[in-house]
């Protein structure tokens, strides 16, 4: 189709050649190999009217005008050339045919340029053609590659040569061609302006490893030396491949991480590191790196690499696992159960996955190794269950506890050691409780129709510790016989009550010595102390007697709750009145309580006016009377 286009618009060259104005047709380029020729076409025009009988001309050099002096290379009046172009230049034209058409040889680069034609009829009649022809020596064929070129689709790929020197016509081979298929060779082609071509094909289906492949074609003239080698680099698209990425990695907490992402694309790709759909970093470029320092376990997940590019886009992902101590375990915090309820306690932690172990006292209750999370189950709960438990994760790199309690919730249970005991003429009674919650605590004097809890604290004091509520009566001026006291505790879960056992009966022998007796016991005991008193005077040694015996459990007396300030008298008869009040005592006259516990000694007033000497004696007299 190109050769019958080329070979209709030459034919209209000779046509409109016989006739017509001064005009000139040529090659506007042209172009053929060092060291051979080239026949440049040519053909002209004149008016009919001047009719010349012989019709000459002239090629110049790189400029139309003689008045410039431009080299020639070629006239036909004369046959007088440039230096540069004796024995290359000759026409092959007929000039009286209007054709003059001109033939180089043994072609050197300094003959590359611009070529003009000026037509000579004689006298006046001379005109240079303003139309030219560009001349191109070259060493190199010329390879044709579609601009684009897509991997997996057929590429049709050109080897062109100018075939413009009757003599000499080249012969063309590709080299490296070699698994890109068989070469097609055309043949000689007429090109447009008149200008003839060799050309070959080789059709090939490219591969992305073929990118980049050196592809050339050698154009050689029988028997000659001449021989000429072009080379062409194919530019193969293809979507992104990602070749390199890590695997998965493994960092300790604080250590610095680099993930590594290397894909292989034409044109380059844009590499992207994303992490939850979030763009970390992206450049266009065959390779990126994810830097993190100083890496946490925030940053433990998986992490994408995209490449993309006009022609696609492919991702790969990599999974950085950070490896750290555990932190503090979770558990299910504090539960709270009633007694026989069953009990699921949950503790979770880490990475990597740690042994995990409950403790409750030192003793271990449940334990697992190397799993995320322990479960300890009671399946009836007892009050011995009750308190603190701990939950400690541990791995290579650390360990952490988390404390948590264990309330466990059950009706009053009156402990075997609550009893009451005699001192001189008090009596103590002592009620140990364990419940959860705490429990209301209260005695009660069955013979006296009296009922008394911890409100009233003149006569009882109650103190908790832990799940044990401890409270203690103490009733003053019990010389008769001992009371009967019944101790009940109760709280939301039930009531439970206890008749106290008495202790230390023989502490009641004041009521059998009689009033007599007591004098005389009181005045020995005057006797002792003021014998112990003027002994210490002399080694100025202040210490405090004691009254009560080693065997009997601690007291706490009413009189810790004396008024500051008010006097020892006062406040041992304002007493007495408030247990004979609670006792039912009424007709029988106040006796002066004396039994003190050791507190009590250390609370007293020391002082000059008022000793314990005067007081024991002051209550000697009160007897007697």
């Amino acid at each position: 189709m190109i050769f019958l286009t080329a070979l209709s618009l030459f034919w209209i060259m000779i046509s409109a050649s016989r006739g017509g104005q001064w005009g000139a047709w040529m090659p506007s380029s042209i172009s053929a190999f060092e060291g051979t020729c080239v026949s440049i076409p040519c053909r002209f025009s004149f008016p009919d009217e001047l009719r010349p009988a012989v019709v000459h001309g002239v090629w110049y050099f790189n400029s139309p005008y003689p008045k410039n002096y431009p080299p020639v290379v070629f006239k036909s009046r004369t046959q007088v050339v440039h230096e540069s172009f004796q024995g290359r230049s000759r026409l092959l034209g007929d000039l009286g045919l209007r054709n003059c058409t001109l033939l180089l040889s043994n072609l050197s680069p300094e003959l590359g340029g611009k070529y003009y034609f000026r037509g000579d009829l004689g006298g006046y009649n001379q005109y240079t053609f303003s139309e030219h022809s560009v001349l191109d020596i070259i060493n190199t064929p010329n390879i044709v590659v579609p601009p684009e070129v897509m991997a997996g689709t057929e590429v049709e790929v050109s080897c062109m040569v100018p075939d413009n020197c009757p003599e000499l016509h080249p012969e063309l081979s590709w080299l490296g061609h070699e698994g890109l298929g068989e070469p097609t060779v055309l043949g000689r082609l007429r090109e447009e302006e008149g200008t003839w071509v060799q050309v070959s094909l080789l059709h090939f289906v490219p591969t992305r490893e073929t990118n980049g492949h050196r592809l050339g074609c050698q154009a050689s003239f029988p028997n000659t030396t001449l021989q000429f080698e072009g080379y062409a680099s194919l530019d193969i698209k293809y979507p992104p491949v990602i070749v390199e990425i890590n695997s998965t990695v493994e960092a300790i907490e604080g250590s610095h991480v680099s993930l590594f992402c290397g894909a292989d694309s034409n044109p380059p790709p844009l590499l992207t590191w994303m992490r939850d759909g979030t763009v970390l970093r992206e450049a266009v470029a065959e390779s990126l790196s994810l830097e993190v320092d100083e890496v946490t376990p925030a940053e433990d997940g998986v992490y994408l690499c995209l490449a993309e590019n006009t022609y696609g886009q492919d991702n790969r992902t990599v999974e950085l696992s950070v490896m750290y101590a555990p932190w503090k375990p979770m558990v299910n915090g504090t539960v709270v159960a009633v007694e026989g309820e069953t009990v699921s306690i949950l503790c979770t932690q880490s990475n990597p996955d740690p042994i995990l172990t409950i403790f409750k006292e030192k003793q271990i209750l449940a334990t697992v190794i190397y799993e995320s999370e322990l479960q300890l189950e009671l399946p009836a709960v007892t009050p011995e269950d009750d308190g603190e438990y701990w939950c400690v994760a541990e791995n290579q790199y650390g360990q952490r506890a988390t404390a948590f309690n264990l309330s466990v919730e059950f009706a009053p249970v009156i402990l075997l050691e609550s009893h009451c005991a005699a001192a001189r003429d008090t009596v103590q009674c002592l009620c140990v409780v364990k419940a959860n919650p705490e429990p209301s605590v209260a005695f009660e004097l069955p013979l006296r129709n009296v009922t008394v809890n911890e409100t009233e604290r003149e006569f009882v004091y109650s103190e908790r510790s832990g799940l044990l509520l401890t409270s203690i009566l103490t009733l003053r001026g019990q010389a008769q016989a001992p009371p009967r006291v019944i101790c009940t505790s109760h709280n939301l879960y039930g009531t439970k009550s206890l008749e106290l056992p008495f202790q230390g009966a023989h502490r009641l022998m004041w009521a059998k010595i009689g009033p007599v007796g007591a004098v005389v016991a009181f005045a020995i005991l005057i006797a002792i102390v003021c014998y112990i008193t003027q002994t210490r005077r002399k080694k100025n040694v202040t210490e405090s007697p004691s009254f009560s015996g080693a065997d009997n459990p601690p007291v706490v007396f009413s009189s810790d709750f004396r008024i500051s300030g008010a006097p020892e008298k006062y406040e041992s008869e304002r007493r007495l009145g408030s247990e004979r009040r609670l006792l039912g005592l009424r007709g029988e006259p106040p006796e002066l309580d004396l039994s003190y516990s050791h507190s009590d000694l250390g609370k007293r007033p020391t002082k000059d006016s008022y000793t314990l000497t005067e007081e024991l004696a002051e209550y000697a007299e009160i007897r007697v009377k």
